[in-house]
Formats: C-alpha cells, structure tokens, sequence
C-alpha cells in the first residue's frame, strides 16, 4: 500500500511529461501550416501581379499599333473601339451573342488539342524514360514531323482524318501542344537525384519504381511548364484547324471577317480569343504555385 502513491506519482510525471512534448508539436504543426499558407498566398498574389502587367502590356502594345503606325482607322481598331463595339454600342448585346457561340467552339477545339498533346507527351516521355529503345525508334520520327511545317501536312491529315471532323481537330492540335510538352516533361524526368534513384535500388526497385517514386514527382514544375507552354499552343492549334478543317469558330470566321470587310468583329473576335489564352495560361500558373508551394518546392528548387 505504501508503493501506490510513489507508482502514481511517476504515473503522473510521465503524463505530465507527455503533455508538454504534445504541445510543442502541435505548436510545430501550426507554425508549419501557416508557413505555407503564406508560401502559397505570396505565390498567388505573384501570379495575380503577373497576369495583371501582362494584360497592361498588350493592350499598351494593341494601341501603339494601331495609332503610332499610321494603318487606316477603317481597317485597324484599337481596344477602346472594341470595347465600344462589345459593351457601349446599342447593338452591343447582339454583338456579343454573335461572337460568343465562336469562342466557344475555338474553346472546345483547344481544349480537346490541349488533352490529346499533353497525354501523348505524358505516355511518349514515360516510354521514353523506360526504354531507350523506344526513344531511338520514335524520337527520330517525332522530329522530322516537327520538322515540317503543319500548313504543309494539313492537308495530307485532312484527308487522312476527314474534313471538319474532330479527329482533324485533335490530330491538327495535338501536334501544335505535343513536341514542346514533350521536351519538358522529358527535362523533368532526367532531372531526378542520382543518390534517391540509387537508393530505390537498393531496396530492390526497378526501373518501374523509381519512376514512380522519383522521377515523376521531382518532374512535377516541368510537367506543369508544359501545361502553361501547352495553353497558347493549343488555342494555335485550334485556330489553324479550323481554318483549315472545320471552317468554325474564330479561326474560320476570321477569313470571312476579312473578306467581307467586317474589321470590327475580326479585332474583337482576336482580342477575346487573346484575352482567354492570357486568362488561362495566368490560371494554370496560379495552379502551378499553389501545389508546388504546398509541396515544398519553392521557385528557388525549380
């Protein structure tokens, strides 16, 4: 009976001991979250900046061309009249409603090169990484395709693919998106720790594993490189399908825009599709910041 208090006090101590050793990692814990939470804010508000001087830019450069140049008012509009034309002219709603269902289609033809390149490239690149065998079979060819100009192999496409269909589409924009997706993603890959790829190794990983565990992770900013380089090319892909191809969207009413004279309508159909592209391309960098820095890897690791 007399050893019970003397068992409770150590009892006692013990917890009392836990407690404070509990308290300082909660503490950690808390100063760590909030240590990214302001990582990842400082890298929004950086690409927020960003996109807004990037805006600031072209449009100083949109009108210093079309009133420093000496083009005919008729032919060339700056941004204050495309902005009459889209919101201040009583036709404005018109306006709009005729050019919205255009930049939706050229939307969903970038969106559908934009998925194609960027899997090929994701599948090519892994292959790639697994098997040199692969990459001296396929690379040579993937250059000489990249090598010769896409308005020159259209038409052998088209004819492959047919004419204004979407596998026109996808093909026409997945080349656009695919060769610099590829090369980054490939970057990425070939960027991984030496010593991580070794210790996968030891431990009885293949190759399989360590691009699992190693590589793929560590190419995370080269994949999402790619993306961004991907979004302008895409919208390009898509444009040039559709003068091509499909004769829809913004790509093919620009020829008819011009032809007809209709210069309002073919500068706000470009300065919408040249503001998304901006607008997305800002969106996929915000994205990049937000993951990599609650991932730990800063701008200084990339």
């Amino acid at each position: 009976m007399g050893g019970l208090p003397a068992l409770g006090g150590r009892r006692t101590h013990r917890i009392c001991a836990r407690g404070p050793a509990r308290a300082r990692g909660d503490t950690v814990g808390v100063g760590k979250g909030r240590r990214m939470m302001t990582a990842v804010w400082r890298t929004t508000g950086r690409s927020l900046l960003n996109a807004l001087l990037t805006f600031v830019i072209v449009i100083a450069l949109w009108w210093a061309v079309v009133n420093l140049t000496g083009i005919s008012p008729y032919v060339a509009k700056g941004p204050l009249d495309v902005w009459n034309y889209l919101f201040v002219e009583a036709e404005a709603a018109a306006n709009r409603a005729e050019l919205a269902p255009l930049l939706a289609q050229t939307l969903q033809d970038a969106a559908i090169g934009f998925v194609v390149g960027m899997l090929v490239a994701v599948v090519f690149a892994l292959a790639f990484s697994l098997s040199r065998a692969v990459e001296a079979g396929v690379m040579p060819l993937a250059l000489l395709l990249r090598s010769v100009p896409l308005v020159a192999i259209a038409p052998v496409i088209i004819l492959i693919t047919g004419r204004g269909t979407v596998a026109s589409v996808a093909v026409i924009g997945s080349i656009v998106v695919l060769f610099p997706a590829l090369a980054s993603i490939m970057f990425g890959l070939s960027r991984a720790s030496k010593e991580s790829l070794d210790l996968v190794h030891v431990y009885g990983g293949g190759r399989a594993t360590q691009l699992h565990k190693v590589n793929v992770p560590g190419a995370l900013p080269s994949l999402f490189a790619a993306a961004r380089v991907s979004v302008p090319g895409a919208v390009t892909g898509a444009l040039l399908a559709e003068w091509l191809s499909t004769g829809q969207g913004i790509g093919g009413m620009i020829v008819k825009f011009t032809a007809s004279a209709r210069f309002d309508e073919l500068w706000a159909s470009v300065a919408l599709i040249t503001i998304i592209t901006l607008l997305l391309y800002n969106i996929v960098q915000v994205v990049e910041n937000i993951v990599l820095a609650r991932m730990g890897m800063t701008t200084a690791q990339r």
